[in-house]
């Protein structure tokens, strides 16, 4: 199972750092997770720079695809150099993005014209591509999830996880991850939020790989 990470320059750091913790946490010996990007190194919104661990090709092929958002992301999506490399497909790839990274989706034309979740600060801009954006954390529809929030992280990496194993395995990590002494209420939470754009599949055995969107 490869689950690419996709991470630009100015990076926020929570979309990214947050979905590639709880995935690894899971311990998975068949799960590569990577941080992919489009340079050998980008530097986050903070000022943090970290490495690459796979290119944009390299998601082409992952089974998973987490796009997270940043300060750059409206520059980056009118980069023709740095958009023609991502070639995904939600056919076959479970797709999660996170605040701005709905708006790389959309000028992928990977939203199919269904309402998404954003951020607020990104919201007149994913408008503005034509795209309806609700007034809730975390939206799915098929193979492709949209997130709206900083905080959302911890949701749509739930969500991937379900999608890619079980619910069980999800609501495993969103528990470890809860704040103290309030473990059960977040996890309930974050379940009310997901479970409404999981197939029945994920809640019997898990799973190796995304099914076909059809």
């Amino acid at each position: 199972m490869k689950i690419a990470i996709l991470t630009f320059q100015g990076f926020n750091e929570i979309d990214s750092l947050v979905a590639f913790r709880m995935l690894k946490w899971l311990q998975k010996p068949d799960w590569d997770i990577t941080v992919c990007c489009p340079e050998a190194e980008v530097t986050s919104m903070g000022g943090l720079t970290i490495r690459a661990q796979s290119s944009l090709e390299e998601a082409s092929d992952a089974d998973a695809v987490m796009v997270g958002s940043g300060s750059l992301t409206r520059e980056i999506v009118e980069d023709e150099a740095i958009m023609s490399r991502i070639k995904l497909d939600p056919s076959r790839q479970v797709i999660a993005a996170q605040c701005s990274g709905t708006l790389m989706l959309a000028k992928l034309g990977l939203l199919g014209g269904v309402p998404a979740c954003t951020d607020s600060a990104t919201k007149p801009w994913v408008k503005a591509a034509g795209v309806e954006v609700l007034n809730q954390p975390l939206v799915a529809h098929g193979n492709v999830a949209t997130a709206g929030g900083c905080l959302a992280s911890a949701y749509l990496t739930g969500w991937t996880i379900a999608m890619l194993d079980n619910i069980e395995t999800a609501s495993k990590a969103l528990y470890y991850f809860a704040p103290v002494g309030e473990k059960d209420g977040f996890r309930a939470r974050a379940l009310d939020n997901i479970s409404p754009y999981l197939p029945e599949r994920v809640y019997a055995s898990p799973r190796r790989k995304p099914v076909d969107a059809a």
